[in-house]
């Protein structure tokens, strides 16, 4: 596939993932009219960029759709659920489109049948009889003195198709040989004043280049005009018959169609899209006449004593018989697409995937260089070396951190999919249930967010199926009707941390401890902290649900969860109140690629902790030496148990006289990491394993020294949870036990 239809492949998916999301907001507010447009926007956008290919199955399939949200746009047709349900529908099948043109294939004969089904359902809508035009509701304010301004009751009704101006509009942008063809824009205008009268005459001076590359010889300039005549259009036509071949000309009849003043309005700069202006421009509208309207919107302000805000302009000119509504209308559409535009392209830049990944692999690269080059320094001992050297060291971490934030992206995104998720489940369920969401603004890399999309859907779907009960449970129990399922994301030391809570039911601990019995999981009469009691829904095959549904109950699913989660270096906990709720809550790694670590020793042996998860580093007591069979320590007053490098891992060899301890947290947890040396803070390169070294406990992956040494980066998260479970040490500390 080449670049070009990548990017329609890319920039389509993005526009279908804007629809999806304004259709969901229509749903809460029908009579949003910017949602409706960004709809239009969108289907229009996708239809002309798959026409410059030739994507003749999905230009004719969104031409239908476009045509039906052209209606919902000119309120000739009203947004109902059922249409809502099938825009999303439409939403989903342009994706199968876009996903074969990806993949390119044609479309096969199941995937041309639903287009047709899907079309002919849309067609239904073009059918149905128009709805009457909503008229803005005036009786409520307070005109001035009715010989000045005519009510807007008394306005004749008009169709939305049309727009009746009373004079002709003529357009002109000259084509630079103009001049050189012998031909002079003032002899065409002074051959229009023979058979009518220019009302209003507006230049067009935007094309002209500065002085110093001006060419004397060409014709910049263009103008919009208005003209009343009697006269018949071929008349009128006939005084460009010289002009029209090397000049733009447009040319719109007083009784024309609202097309033609679409696309004049679509043809106007972008920096003069006032209203005012954008009516006297296309001839509807006369400077006096603008000007008269300006100051009745002035007297009508609060500054009149009535209190109440001025009307808008185009009001003013629509209650004055000045300018017809749909006219109005349409410059204002012209206005917010621009406003959309202009908040949309900013100084964004689309670079592929691969380029990003490749840059961070340069970047670790670079920082293995580095700590090799400080290394020689430090060996060779010469200080201007030195210097260089750490001055080097700065600029590697700045760096770092800068490519480092070009994968970063907004987990808001991921989150906003799941409001399709939540009412077409809720739907299939019969719930009322409704979606928040929190910290979307908060980032993490572009590699994590592509990894928890599975892990997020299945408890999403876990908390809508088994968590919020049905509207009649619910009021039974004296809870509203309306469930309520919450997304949030923070970060919190170094990591970002996801819950996904629901005011549903909660977890029942006993009939999760009846059903661990009866697989053998745990011993009758065993005793297990609520933590352990929750984490026993993450074994496989591991379910207390009654019924089986499409959605949930095989036991297959929270197992997986946890796998993922893990192997993202995360973790994932479960908090649950019986009666209030349940709360998923996974942690994970701002990043995958690159990490500031701490360097440690034992034996022969060196190993990374990150940098974020390491607390504060302490001599080991001599009482809590091998010798006395401590697996614990009193640090200032707390209870920390800890574990032995040498022994986690068998190194050979006596332990120094002098050891150290390493104290980590995760999640709330503490642990001591008992070593032999401590080497200081260090730049990471995170290097994958591979599948021989998967099964290792309590390793995460490996970096190059620059030294050229291999060194392991131990897994805090596996660790804490090893060292806790195998230490369930009393808080109470015995009274021989000395503190640090």
């Amino acid at each position: 596939m080449d670049d070009a239809l990548q990017t329609l492949v890319v920039e389509s998916r993005e526009l279908l993932q804007h629809m999806e999301e304004a259709l969901l907001l229509l749903e809460q507010t029908p009579d949003d009219a910017e949602a409706v447009n960004a709809i239009f926007r969108a289907a229009h956008t996708i239809k002309g960029s798959a026409g410059l290919f030739s994507l003749d199955h999905v230009v004719a399939f969104t031409h239908v759709a476009e045509s039906v949200l052209d209606r919902v746009r000119d309120h000739r047709l009203g947004m109902s659920p059922a249409l809502g349900s099938l825009l999303l529908e439409v939403c989903d099948h342009l994706g199968q489109l876009i996903d074969g043109v990806a993949a390119g294939q044609a479309p096969d004969d199941a995937l041309s049948g639903r287009s047709d089904a899907i079309a002919a359902r849309l067609q239904t809508y073009l059918e149905a009889p128009s709805a009457a035009p909503a008229e803005p509701d005036f009786s409520d304010v307070d005109w001035p003195d009715g010989n000045d301004i005519a009510h807007p009751s008394a306005a004749p009704v008009r169709g939305n198709d049309s727009v009746t101006s009373g004079m002709w509009h003529i357009s002109l942008r000259s084509g630079p040989n103009l001049l050189r063809d012998g031909m002079d824009p003032l002899s065409i205008l002074r051959y229009l004043g023979t058979f009518g009268q220019i009302v209003n005459l507006e230049l067009i001076l935007g094309d002209i280049p500065p002085l110093s590359v001006i060419d004397p010889e060409s014709c910049y300039i263009g103008y919009e005009l208005s003209f009343a005549s009697e006269t018949d259009q071929a008349s009128i036509d006939g005084a460009f018959d010289f002009v029209r071949e090397d000049s733009v000309v447009r040319l719109i009849p007083p009784y024309g169609p609202l097309a033609n003043y679409r696309a004049l309005f679509a043809d106007m700069p972008e920096d003069s899209l006032l209203l005012g202006r954008m009516l006297v421009r296309c001839g509807s509208l006369t400077e006096e006449e603008l000007a008269q309207a300006l100051e009745t919107q002035g007297r009508m302000g609060p500054d009149s004593g009535g209190g109440s805000p001025a009307p808008l302009l185009g009001e003013v000119l629509v209650a004055q018989q000045l300018v017809d509504k749909p006219l109005v209308d349409a410059a204002l559409e012209r206005q917010q697409q621009v406003k959309a535009t202009a908040a949309g392209e900013a100084t964004l830049i689309r670079v592929d995937a691969a380029k990003l990944d490749q840059l961070i692999n340069l970047v670790g690269e670079l920082i293995i260089a580095g700590a090799g080059a400080q290394l020689v320094a430090r060996r060779l001992k010469v200080p201007d070396l030195v210097e260089s050297t750490s001055v080097l060291a700065r600029l590697v971490e700045d760096v770092r951190d800068s490519a480092l934030t070009l994968r970063m992206v907004q987990i808001g995104a991921t989150f906003n999919r799941f409001r399709r998720v939540v009412r077409d489940v809720a739907a299939e369920l019969g719930k009322d249930i409704q979606l928040d969401i929190q910290g979307g603004e908060t980032e993490l890399d572009k590699t994590v967010v592509e990894k928890i999309g599975d892990p997020l859907t299945h408890i999403v779907r876990n908390a809508l199926d088994h968590g919020i009960e049905p509207a009649d449970v619910r009021l039974a129990r004296g809870k509203p009707q309306q469930g309520r399922l919450s997304l949030n994301a923070h970060h919190e030391s170094g990591s970002i941390v996801i819950e996904v809570s629901d005011d549903g039911g909660g977890l029942r601990k006993e009939r999760i401890l009846q059903k661990a019995v009866e697989r053998g999981l745990v011993s009758e009469g065993q005793v297990l902290s609520d933590k352990e009691i929750f984490g026993l829904i993450f074994e496989p095959g591991f379910s207390t649900a009654t019924q089986v549904s499409n959605l949930s109950g095989r036991g297959v699913g929270m197992d997986v969860v946890k796998r993922n989660i893990l192997a993202l270096r995360g973790t994932v906990d479960l908090d649950s109140v019986e009666g209030q709720g349940t709360t998923v809550r996974l942690r994970l790694p701002l990043t995958l690629a690159i990490i500031d670590g701490f360097l440690i020793g034992a034996g022969n042996a060196s190993y990374v902790v990150p940098l974020e998860q390491v607390l504060e580093c302490i001599e080991l007591p001599e009482e809590d030496k091998p010798e006395q069979g401590a697996s614990y320590l009193n640090l200032r007053g707390e209870v920390l148990p800890f574990v032995r490098l040498r022994d986690l891992f068998d190194i050979p060899g006596e332990a120094p006289r002098r050891e150290n301890v390493v104290v980590v947290q995760y999640a709330g947890e503490r642990a001591g990491l008992v070593v032999d040396q401590l080497f200081g803070e260090f730049q990471t390169v995170i290097k994958p394993l591979g599948k021989v070294f998967s099964h290792i406990r309590c390793i995460g992956g490996s970096i190059i020294l620059g030294s050229g040494e291999v060194a392991l980066i131990l897994d805090v998260p596996g660790l804490v949870r090893q060292v806790t479970e195998r230490q369930p040490v009393s808080r109470h500390l015995p009274s021989t036990l000395s503190p640090v």
